[in-house]
């Protein structure tokens, strides 16, 4: 049997968004993972759980889009009612840039929601599980910081 390539014309979905960010961009947000990593590598257990759990709050970029999507269709929508034209026409160009986001992981507003250092679900996930295992959740033996830290830096 022969094998088979498989020629992606859209990206993963959990890649979709880094992918499409200026690579200086996704550099500084992984120096600021790692930085924040750094602060916790001393701390309790109870410090830890603190931490999870605001990684748990924070917002990632689907969130943000999300939002930013809705507020402006509701916005343009209402335009659309008052000014007819130039409103309803703002609202189809929202839902042709969520469409791109959604199939490519680009849209206007994303280069600018990343500089101001919104993570996606992955990148937040990645720093949760590395502060989960620096609290010993995954096994009898936890790896020591610095491994844990080298871990973070490879990702």
């Amino acid at each position: 049997m022969g094998v088979i390539k498989r020629i992606n014309i859209l990206p993963p979905t959990s890649q979709k968004v880094f992918l499409s960010t200026d690579p200086l961009v996704n550099a500084e947000i992984k120096k600021q993972t790692i930085k924040n990593l750094n602060v916790y590598k001393n701390c309790s257990a109870e410090e830890l759980t603190d931490r999870i759990w605001q990684l748990g709050q924070e917002w990632d970029t689907e969130r943000v889009m999300e939002v930013t999507a809705s507020v402006f269709l509701i916005v343009t929508s209402l335009l659309g009612v008052k000014i007819r034209r130039l409103g309803f026409i703002l609202t189809g160009a929202a839902g042709l840039f969520m469409l791109q986001h959604a199939l490519h992981g680009w849209c206007p507003p994303l280069p600018m929601i990343r500089k101001w250092g919104v993570r996606t679900a992955e990148e937040i996930a990645n720093e949760k599980m590395v502060i989960k295992t620096m609290r010993g959740d995954f096994t009898e033996r936890t790896a020591s910081v610095e491994e844990l830290l080298k871990m973070a830096e490879k990702q």
